[in-house]
């Protein structure tokens, strides 16, 4: 089991749905009502914001999207 996986089970069931909707919402490129931001010196690096939950992803130039961490936000969050 990985490190985003063991996140997710960690979750409350709300949470939890509020991740897999942002998740569909990003891979059908409806990202209008989400707060990201493109993450500094990076070009292909983005971050989502839920409350106080992150979701980094990485979107490659063929647009495929590899989810990178999920973490509560702390000093460590963006220190990929």
């Amino acid at each position: 089991m990985d490190k985003i996986e063991k996140f997710l089970q960690r979750l409350s069931k709300k949470e939890r749905e509020r991740v897999k909707e942002i998740f569909r919402l990003i891979l059908k490129n409806k990202i209008a009502g989400l707060d990201i931001k493109k993450l500094k010196d990076r070009n292909d690096l983005f971050r989502v914001r839920s409350g106080n939950l992150r979701i980094i992803f990485r979107r490659d130039t063929k647009n495929k999207i590899f989810i990178l961490t999920i973490s509560c936000r702390n000093e460590k969050t963006y220190k990929i």
